[in-house]
């Protein structure tokens, strides 16, 4: 063989081996992310308790990952804004998006200019939580099948509040009303106090509320627990069933936290954020902070959580459809 062609065959091998350790070797995103600060984008207003869960993820995973993440609220059109902002940005893991179960009911209500499933990526379900059916104490009603008697013999004349037009609580009791073949007269207000004030002061007899804000008024006795929307009672209350348990079979929505990066999000980027947040959720502040606002904390696999959104979408999709439900 010719000295050319030992030598031709000497720099194949070497290309070759190049070759060999650049493909077995960690993607240079993965080796030096996080280089710079992180921002996350929380699609709703300052002060809510959406945000403060948000918040202290963004300050441990600040505390785990060596830089700082940095809160962006990004609120409008139920969080669709700040939503596609996020997934609208590079995939390099420095843009995350923090978002609620409403996220899976947006696509029902809003022409989105995003596929709200195959253009995230998801990291991680931080909560999950129930929506409290509660009454009046003047209803006569004291569990979920005297509630269902009561609206059978007597349509339309039960009312409910809910935080608003097309909002979970309101897709929640249409649910309810679905699988339980009733049919109540929807009250919709601007937010959970004044659906919770009007509640308690009897102008409505019925509300469908966060357990945060309704629980105590339970508890008090301004209202009547009657039954829970998750599919597990809550340690909080052990003794308020769920609508599954109580008349309504197969019922089940749930609240959430969560968290997602844009599609094509390096996986080793994913799953250093997701054992990060898995570690976090295990510890007592942010367990003490879920536990206030009548949450526990969810945790999993990222396949997991997109199989979860996924499930939802089309949950809602459904209920929006067939009690023909518009967007205010």
């Amino acid at each position: 063989m010719s000295a050319s062609a030992l030598d031709t065959g000497r720099l194949l091998a070497v290309a070759s081996a190049g070759l060999a350790l650049v493909a077995t070797a960690p993607s240079v995103p993965a080796q030096a992310w996080p280089a710079k600060p992180i921002r996350m984008i929380i699609p709703f207003p300052p002060g809510g308790a959406t945000d403060l869960i948000g918040r202290l993820s963004a300050q441990r995973l600040t505390e785990a990952l060596g830089q700082p993440v940095l809160v962006e609220n990004r609120s409008g059109a139920g969080g669709t804004i700040g939503a596609e902002l996020g997934i609208r940005a590079a995939p390099d893991g420095y843009t995350l998006t923090f978002s609620v179960a409403s996220y899976a009911v947006n696509p029902s209500l809003y022409k989105l200019g995003f596929d709200p499933v195959k253009d995230i990526q998801p990291i991680i379900q931080l909560s999950q939580g129930p929506i409290l059916l509660a009454a009046h104490p003047t209803l006569p009603v004291k569990s979920t099948r005297d509630l269902i008697a009561l609206a059978r013999k007597n349509p339309g004349g039960v009312n409910f509040s809910t935080t608003g037009q097309g909002t979970i609580s309101h897709l929640a009791a249409e649910h309810f009303m679905s699988l339980a073949g009733v049919r109540m007269t929807h009250i919709p207000y601007k937010g959970t106090g004044p659906a919770l004030a009007d509640t308690v002061a009897g102008h409505v007899t019925l509300t469908f509320g966060n357990v945060f804000a309704t629980l105590p008024l339970a508890r008090s006795g301004k209202l009547r627990a009657i039954a829970l929307t998750s599919a597990q009672r809550i340690a909080g209350d052990p003794s308020i069933p769920t609508l599954a348990e109580s008349g309504v079979p197969g019922y089940e929505i749930v609240l959430w936290h969560g968290l997602f990066g844009p599609r094509g999000l390096p996986r080793p980027i994913v799953d250093r954020l997701n054992g990060e947040l898995n570690r976090v959720l295990k510890s007592r502040d942010m367990a003490e902070r879920l536990e206030g606002d009548g949450l526990t904390a969810a945790g999993g696999t990222p396949e997991a959580f997109g199989e979860r959104i996924a499930k939802d979408i089309e949950l809602f999709r459904r209920i929006v459809a067939k009690a023909g439900i518009k967007a205010d």
